[in-house]
């Protein structure tokens, strides 16, 4: 696949932040997140018909509601300052134009993990997001059909799945001229004060020890409606009362990979699985309105040696661990002395780590966040597509949830060690649930691909 940057240049904000807004400080829950780039392409196809000059020019009123968007979400145009805040200086989001010599119905056809990330601003990074470099970047790709991906990489630093969702209903409101306006809520650094140094030091030697480096392989593996109903019925048959999808399909991943490790390491590891949970709907609906940051905490849950690894017991173990940050947790978490509850459950996390060389994986999920409800003005997605760290070290061991378009599906975007993920992709117990690397496209779309439809896509 080829593609060709056409133009790059710096997005400010329509009108200058304020001085008084100029620092923006980062939550305690912010600065305790790693580094990397949160990275999402959202899929359009050419519905209307519109020649690859029209999508052009479909690009240039995008920049225009970016710049108007930006002005409200004014620490996305800024640039990162340290571990604690952001310089709201308006240096503006990164924006790059580029053609891709493809069609988009191709692409997406059978999309390749592989190729995905060149649809991106640059290649993820744990290096990316560190002092000194910009918040926002955005690249918009228009394919030679008059199809767009538009792709981003915003900060971890300030952005979770529930902030950027916010942001892209803000951006694609202002681009169609809808009623509604999203303002942004910045709150959450009062809510979780940045006070304890010796937390947000003890919380990043913890999640340092969760990374794992090597040669990343990403694959897909989607599960449909009747899947989903499959294991929700396995597991409720054993004990687990009324499964969400998010538990089921975590907990069989869960048991599958390490399945995969046991299989290359020769013996059963130590394994601990580790949940973002959104505390946003752990807080009154008056301040968890369009909450921006990283409003989330993790949930842990750990399998020793010849422990249960049915799939009710992994089950139970993870809405467990998810159960333990409640109400109460997120209440005793805020404030002046929020530090307290948070020393408590990140000694618990060390205190998992240092039972011996473990297993970690990171479950996110973005189920039920809209992103599938993004419109720019000329349609809804026809694919969303999240995490991909495949050729990286970046996203390993990370598996992030998120929709599929129709129904009650779910897409686990998995990344493994490139030997581990050799294994868990042939495992008969998961095959039998989740489709690998399906086509992205309803049934009728991709036998309708047998004509080539290319375009002159100079512009």
């Amino acid at each position: 696949m080829e593609i060709e940057i056409i133009s790059k240049e710096n997005i400010k904000p329509s009108s200058p932040t304020p001085n008084h807004l100029k620092i923006f400080e980062l939550s305690l829950l912010d600065q305790l997140v790693l580094n990397p780039y949160v990275p999402l392409v959202l899929y359009y196809h050419n519905d209307n018909g519109d020649t690859v000059l029209q999508a052009y020019e479909r690009s240039l009123a995008l920049k225009e509601s970016l710049s108007k968007t930006l002005t409200q979400f004014y620490p996305l145009a800024g640039t990162i300052k340290n571990d604690l805040s952001i310089d709201c200086n308006d240096v503006g989001a990164y924006y790059a134009l580029a053609l891709v010599r493809r069609r988009l119905d191709e692409f997406l056809s059978y999309p390749d993990n592989s190729l995905i990330n060149m649809l991106l601003p640059f290649p993820p990074s744990f290096k990316g997001s560190s002092a000194g470099a910009r918040v926002t970047n955005v690249q918009v790709n228009i394919f030679e059909c008059g199809g767009i991906a538009i792709s981003l990489c915003i900060s971890h630093k300030i952005v979770d799945g529930a902030s950027l969702y916010t942001f892209l209903k803000a951006w694609s409101n202002m681009a169609c001229g809808a009623k509604e306006v999203v303002y942004p809520n910045f709150t959450t650094a009062s809510l979780f004060p940045a006070k304890d140094l010796w937390l947000r030091e003890a919380s990043m030697a913890v999640c340092g020890s969760w990374l794992k480096e090597g040669k990343c392989s990403t694959k897909r593996f989607v599960f449909d409606a009747t899947a989903i109903s499959a294991l929700k019925a396995e597991a409720s048959r054993n004990g687990v009362q009324n499964p969400t999808r998010v538990e089921v399909v975590s907990a069989l991943i869960w048991k599958c990979a390490m399945a995969a490790s046991q299989k290359t390491s020769g013996f059963q590891k130590p394994s601990r699985l580790m949940h973002s949970v959104n505390l946003r709907r752990k807080l009154p609906s008056t301040l968890s309105k369009d909450l921006i940051g990283n409003v989330l905490w993790i949930a842990t849950a750990d399998y020793q040696a010849n422990y249960d690894t049915t799939l009710h017991g992994l089950a139970e173990k993870v809405r467990k661990s998810i159960f333990k940050i409640d109400n109460q947790f997120v209440d005793q978490a805020q404030g002046d002395k929020g530090y307290i509850a948070m020393q408590q459950s990140v000694k618990e996390m060390g205190e998992i780590r240092s039972k011996g060389t473990m297993d970690n994986y990171l479950f996110t999920s973005w189920c039920r966040m809209g992103f599938y409800n993004i419109d720019f003005g000329w349609g809804k997605p026809s694919w969303v597509a999240g995490v991909v760290g495949h050729g990286s070290p970046v996203f390993m061991n990370i598996i992030t949830l998120m929709d599929t378009k129709y129904g009650e599906g779910i897409e686990a975007w998995v990344n493994l060690d490139e030997e581990e993920m050799e294994i868990l992709q042939s495992n008969s117990e998961l095959l039998s649930f989740a489709s690998l690397d399906p086509s992205s496209l309803p049934n009728d779309e991709v036998a309708s691909l047998k004509k080539p439809h290319a375009m002159n896509i100079q512009i």
